[in-house]
């Protein structure tokens, strides 16, 4: 039998979110990914574009209707502008973020039907900024929190979300803590934008304990990141995910220039085995990943396609 690939969703909307001349989220990051990653063997990957946008009546299990409708509104109305202090929109902004959460309900349902063996993301505009009710941090729509509302309402019970963004996930983080059934990791720069991650922010109500911050300080590599996955192995002995989602952001990458941190690329695919093995231990390998930052052009194409060929191996 032939083995199942690692599926890419990306769509030709993400490059049309038009964030102007200076702003570090720009489509040259997908551009940069896209030529790298074109000798990918196609016997491993399995490319997907013809995806559709996902409809209101997803995206707002996490987000206000009023808000949804608004972006909408906003980028039909307006030629460009911010939806939050960092947060620029374009004409396309609405699609493009309809379509970045649509490429995770796609491999959601690919995974789940078992024509799939995991998948990511290539998405613009990043996600787990995005709060229930506002644009922050680049990030519109919050990507992998509506696929993991999705994959609950598919009956999934248990799900880890791991967020490796140089930035805290704070939206995300925001959607579950109070939700057992979500267990949400996060290894991030902090003191950083955007403030939150803390190691006292365990959860709350019945999502106590279902929330880890692993706060690094400033200028940490690999020797300060990998220690900390013996506890969340352990973590994961108890909680037992059936599915696991990765806000796998690059821009912890000693090259980028946003980030203050000293990882490098082949750390990437020591993360990616990380969540791998825990996948493969409790999850029958089931891995969505999503794009989330990495603004050094060379330095995200190439930690993606180690990312990407670690998924497929």
């Amino acid at each position: 039998m032939e083995s199942l690939k690692t599926g890419i969703t990306f769509h030709d909307e993400f490059l049309k979110h038009n964030t102007g001349p200076g702003h570090p989220e720009t489509n040259g990051r997908l551009e940069s990914i896209l030529e790298h990653l074109s000798d990918l063997p196609s016997k491993n990957f399995l490319w997907k574009n013809d995806f559709k946008e996902a409809p209101l009546s997803i995206i707002s299990s996490i987000h206000d209707p009023n808000y949804i409708r608004l972006v909408g509104r906003t980028c039909a109305e307006k030629e460009s502008g911010y939806l939050d202090g960092d947060t620029v929109f374009s004409p396309h902004s609405y699609l493009a973020a309809s379509f970045a959460v649509g490429a995770g309900l796609y491999l959601a349902d690919q995974v789940l039907l078992g024509n799939l063996k995991n998948g990511m993301a290539l998405v613009r505009p990043p996600g787990h900024h995005a709060e229930s009710d506002h644009a922050m941090g680049f990030c519109i729509f919050n990507n992998i929190a509506v696929t993991a509302k999705y994959l609950q309402s598919k009956g999934i019970k248990r799900i880890l979300i791991l967020d490796w963004d140089v930035h805290h996930g704070n939206g995300t983080q925001h959607q579950f803590y109070e939700d057992d059934s979500v267990y949400f990791v996060s290894l991030h720069q902090y003191p950083f934008y955007p403030g939150t991650g803390s190691f006292s922010e365990r959860g709350k109500g019945k999502g106590i304990g279902t929330t880890l911050n692993i706060p690094l300080a400033r200028g940490a590599g690999e020797s300060e990141y990998f220690p900390t996955f013996s506890s969340i192995h352990r973590e994961m002995e108890w909680f037992q995910p059936e599915f696991v989602l990765v806000s796998a952001g690059f821009d912890a990458h000693r090259a980028d220039p946003l980030g203050g941190m000293n990882l490098s690329t082949s750390a990437y695919e020591n993360l990616t085995k990380e969540v791998k093995q825990i996948a493969d231990t409790y999850a029958g390998g089931k891995i969505i990943s999503f794009l989330e930052g990495g603004y050094d052009f060379k330095a995200l194409a190439e930690s993606v396609k180690l990312h990407l060929e670690t998924l497929a191996f």
